[in-house]
């Protein structure tokens, strides 16, 4: 017997594994179907100074882009930024960017902020952020060298160029912030909103 109700699986808006596999390990049915939209453009029409903004509107974009080809499901939208001070971060587009990513994040503390938001036709049910705070080693070129070996091809898959559930995890001496959030998906959240809508047991 299934914890989710309704009759089809949740939408997934996102081409993430890590957040299929939350969503799966919680016992939630998913249909992933990735959202078409110009992350870009999004990012550049925010204030420069709010990641929190940046991550809930790229959320939003992607859950209402799907919803809108995909009547009457249940779409989530889902996105995740990264901020050092007033500095922002995307996904590095190769080892070189990757590397220098981390000697800038290297002995500070960044901040990660996770969006997500649901969506139905054309109305957007429910928005929340949440942050995590990250407080990386400072990075030897030995320790660089080694970890960008060690995470291969991975390191482009990710802003900052880690992932904290793999071998990234060496880079960090202190996290403060709920697990799901780090990871790109603020579960608990979400599952109170999908219980109080009967979407859940």
């Amino acid at each position: 017997m299934s914890l989710w109700l309704l009759s089809e699986p949740l939408v997934l808006a996102s081409k993430s594994e890590v957040r299929r596999a939350i969503l799966d390990c919680a016992g939630i049915p998913v249909e992933v179907v990735p959202a078409d939209v110009d992350e870009r453009a999004i990012e550049g029409a925010t204030p420069l100074g709010d990641p929190r903004a940046v991550a809930l509107l790229l959320a939003r974009a992607k859950a209402a882009a799907v919803a809108a080809r995909m009547p009457g499901r249940v779409v989530l939208g889902a996105d995740q930024t990264l901020a050092l001070g007033a500095r922002r971060f995307s996904k590095p587009s190769d080892r070189r960017q990757a590397r220098e990513q981390l000697l800038a994040l290297g002995g500070q503390t960044h901040e990660l902020h996770a969006g997500l938001a649901v969506a139905r036709d054309q109305e957007i049910l429910y928005d929340v952020a949440a942050v995590a705070r990250l407080t990386m080693r400072s990075l030897s070129k030995n320790l660089l060298d080694r970890y960008l070996e060690a995470a291969g091809d991975a390191v482009t898959a990710s802003v900052g160029a880690y992932q904290l559930e793999r071998v990234g995890i060496h880079l960090f001496e202190r996290i403060e912030g709920d697990h799901f959030t780090i990871l790109g998906l603020p579960l608990l959240p979400l599952l109170i909103f999908f219980r109080r809508e009967g979407f859940v047991a």
